[in-house]
């Protein structure tokens, strides 16, 4: 038994229990969408932002421990820095990291769902990975016509696609988040912040700012965790009061990130009677959704092929709606500029810089020598018809490296052609928006600095010589 001096000198310790929270992505506030502005000393674009990015998601590649402390790592930064943004992650990645972060992360309700929420919710994604998980985040919104801003740090085998180094992030971030920065909603950050000025900004975000959905989600809807606590009685942090509240990071509204708008390819499955079917890629996601009745797009590119089946596939070809030939082939490669230096590749195709507006239609290991790969003008329709000589009664139809629920059957069409960048106004709208080293605007980078180029010097190793080092 303590003895009573010892009692009279405890100490005692109150404990706050961590943030191990999991809450629902539709709470949050609706997407902001920026705008994209032509650049007079560049091909690129510059990032115009209407008033600070809220909703972020990440993305990571799995199965790697490296990433995943960097991961970590960049989304304490964002929290602490930027305390009004709210991160958004994938359904395994939450259930997986949830309990590292001191603050609520967001996700969708169920990890099979259909990520249609987020089209609503993210107003710019950052990837940590490779190609691979570039191409993963863009499949998120495979079924949207507009796809927010990618920033991507190389953390992959190859990493073409993404030129950012993650030692960068600092300030690859700030210069994302502060593109084209202005004060609340219009004015510049050199207005005096007086009470009136507060006042009328606090006035037109509240007034633009749409009402986070605060209905109650059941627990079991979201990854399992034993110590997961899923709430939506707190609502999402409010927006701050313009650029003017993360002080000594304005970079002046002159001065954009640069954006690339990698052209996506529009993909459409069709039955012989000419009737729409489903055009889900997903072999995981339920076939009734409405959502599967549309279009869906590719950052790099559709695949025909044969599978298993040990026989070569026919495949009718018309470009333009007219026929052009008879493939006898393992299969048929439609890709973009961005898929120029991938599969297509492989299979001997062209490399095409991403700013031409092209398609390319690349055979897999066809019977003919003579039959050569083409480079099309990207508002070219092109139909892939499985003939009725074939076989094989069906070929596998993969987008972006995922393979379809069902494939393809004989008499059935596959139609493809180049997706709108831009609407009816001349604005730019589609497409998928890369963020690019370098802000325009700078006097120490030369305009026409490529990085393309420095790519495929560098990762492509491009015409290099015999006997020399790579």
């Amino acid at each position: 038994m303590p003895s009573f001096r010892h009692l009279l000198f405890r100490r005692s310790f109150s404990t706050t229990a961590r943030q191990r929270e999991i809450r629902n992505v539709a709470e949050l506030p609706g997407r902001i969408h920026p705008r994209y502005q032509e650049l007079s000393d560049h091909d690129l674009l510059g990032l115009q932002w209407p008033q600070p990015p809220r909703n972020i998601l990440l993305t990571k590649k799995d199965c790697a421990p490296t990433v995943t402390e960097s991961f970590i790592e960049y989304a304490k930064h964002i929290h602490s820095t930027y305390p009004s943004i709210s991160i958004v992650l994938e359904p395994h990645t939450a259930a997986e990291l949830h309990e590292r972060f001191p603050f609520p992360v967001y996700t969708r309700q169920q990890e099979l769902a259909e990520p249609h929420i987020l089209h609503d919710k993210v107003d710019l994604i950052n990837t940590l990975g490779g190609d691979g998980t570039i191409l993963r985040a863009s499949s998120l919104f495979a079924s949207s016509p507009t796809v927010p801003p990618i920033l991507s740090f190389s953390m992959g085998t190859l990493g073409f696609l993404g030129e950012w180094k993650f030692g960068e992030h600092k300030r690859a971030f700030r210069e994302t988040y502060m593109s084209g920065a202005q004060g609340s909603h219009g004015q510049s950050l050199a207005t005096k912040e007086t009470p009136d000025n507060l006042a009328r900004a606090v006035t037109t975000l509240s007034t633009s700012t749409p009402s986070p959905t605060s209905s109650p989600t059941p627990a079991s809807s979201y990854p399992p965790s034993s110590t997961t606590t899923t709430t939506t009685t707190k609502p999402p942090k409010s927006p701050p009061l313009g650029w003017s509240s993360i002080r000594g990071k304005f970079l002046g509204s002159s001065r954009t990130s640069r954006v690339l708008v990698r052209s996506r390819l529009k993909v459409g499955v069709y039955a012989p009677d000419g009737t729409r079917v489903s055009s889900d890629t997903h072999a995981t996601q339920p076939t009734s959704s409405p959502h599967h009745a549309h279009d869906i797009f590719a950052m790099n590119e559709v695949i025909l092929h044969r599978g298993r089946d040990p026989h070569l596939a026919i495949i009718e070809i018309y470009v333009g709606g007219r026929f052009l030939t008879e493939a006898v082939a393992d299969g048929m490669i439609i890709s973009t500029p961005t898929g120029s230096t991938a599969y297509s590749l492989s299979s001997g195709g062209s490399i095409v810089h991403p700013l031409v507006s092209s398609l390319l239609l690349t055979p897999i290991c066809p019977r003919s020598l003579s039959f050569r790969p083409l480079v099309l003008p990207a508002n070219t329709p092109i139909t892939l018809r499985l003939s009725e000589k074939n076989r094989g009664r069906e070929v596998e139809v993969s987008v972006d490296g995922i393979r379809r629920n069902k494939a393809l059957r004989v008499g059935m069409e596959l139609r493809v052609e180049g997706e709108d960048v831009r609407d009816a106004a001349g604005n730019w709208m589609g497409g998928v928006p890369s963020i690019v080293r370098g802000t325009s605007g700078s006097e120490s980078e030369g305009g026409g600095e490529d990085s393309w180029v420095g790519g495929l010097n560098g990762l492509l190793k491009f015409n290099y010589p015999f006997g020399e080092e790579a």
